[in-house]
């Protein structure tokens, strides 16, 4: 018989820290977790999810740049992940992958159980269109935000994630080179990997910030520092990288799987001791 395995599925996956997080979730509850973390590129995803599936593996979660595929692959879908068009979570059922996201809780769940603060009648701007804004986007809407901008580099993906979201009057489009004619943003989400391995610095205008935006990267560690070090250059109130929401998207998948959630501020806690990134709020 099998032993019964999760993993978190990436490309690149080696900084992932999700197998320290269901781990220290595991000796929390008592429960035997055994989670690695698979590298797998877009084209061979497929197979390796289904070599794990075979080598007894129950459930994983999915990151960049993996979601998409994730979301096509599954067999079966909630109703979240069905509106972001996007997967994060997968638990094998009877043979087959039912597909789930649990970004947009996490975040939502990190900044207002967390922090505090409360995201209502804020006006919105999304950066990316990827998997990773794909499954945020449906939960800021739902924690009720006045309005969402998204903008992708590639316009025509924020477009497609826009009319996917099916609230015309709140979610909609703009180009990425018209940001600084769009008014202020008393929330900034970015949802891009493009500091990513260090690729330069992060360049926003001053112009859509307030004296009173919260600004949040969704990466952590080096991948958050280029736009957290703009966010504080503008002088946002509230800035956070993403290590608060990846601890608590990955409550809700252990939940998911073990039928128990955790208690997320002490692993939060632990982590954030060992992280170089600071978090601010004013």
């Amino acid at each position: 018989m099998h032993m019964i395995r999760y993993a978190v599925f990436g490309h690149p996956i080696a900084h992932s820290l999700s197998p320290r997080i269901h781990t220290a979730f595991g000796h929390q509850l008592g429960i035997d977790v055994r989670y690695a973390a698979i590298d797998a590129a877009p084209e061979a995803f497929v197979e390796a999810l289904e070599r794990f599936a075979g080598d007894g593996g129950r459930g994983a979660n999915v990151t960049m740049p993996l979601k998409e595929a994730a979301f096509a692959l599954s067999a079966q879908l909630t109703e979240r992940a069905r509106r972001a068009g996007a997967v994060n979570t997968l638990t094998r059922v009877d043979g087959r992958w039912h597909g789930d996201t649990t970004d947009g809780a996490g975040l939502v769940r990190d900044l207002t159980a967390r922090h505090g603060l409360d995201l209502r009648g804020r006006r919105a701007l999304l950066l990316g269109a990827g998997g990773a804004a794909r499954g945020v986007a449906p939960a800021l809407l739902d924690a009720g935000i006045a309005e969402l901008v998204v903008s992708n580099r590639t316009p025509e993906r924020a477009d497609a994630l826009a009319d996917a979201l099916g609230e015309p009057k709140r979610a909609h489009s703009r180009y990425w080179d018209d940001l600084g004619n769009l008014g202020e943003f008393e929330l900034i989400v970015n949802a891009t990997s493009a500091a990513r391995g260090g690729q330069g610095e992060f360049s926003l205008p001053f112009s859509i910030t307030t004296s009173r935006t919260l600004a949040v990267d969704l990466n952590y560690g080096e991948a958050a520092i280029p736009f957290l070090a703009w966010a504080r250059a503008a002088n946002c109130r509230d800035v956070f990288d993403g290590l608060g929401m990846l601890v608590e998207q990955a409550a809700e998948s252990f939940a998911l799987w073990h039928g128990t959630r955790p208690d997320t501020d002490p692993v939060y806690a632990t982590l954030r001791g060992h992280s170089a990134v600071l978090v601010t709020s004013d």
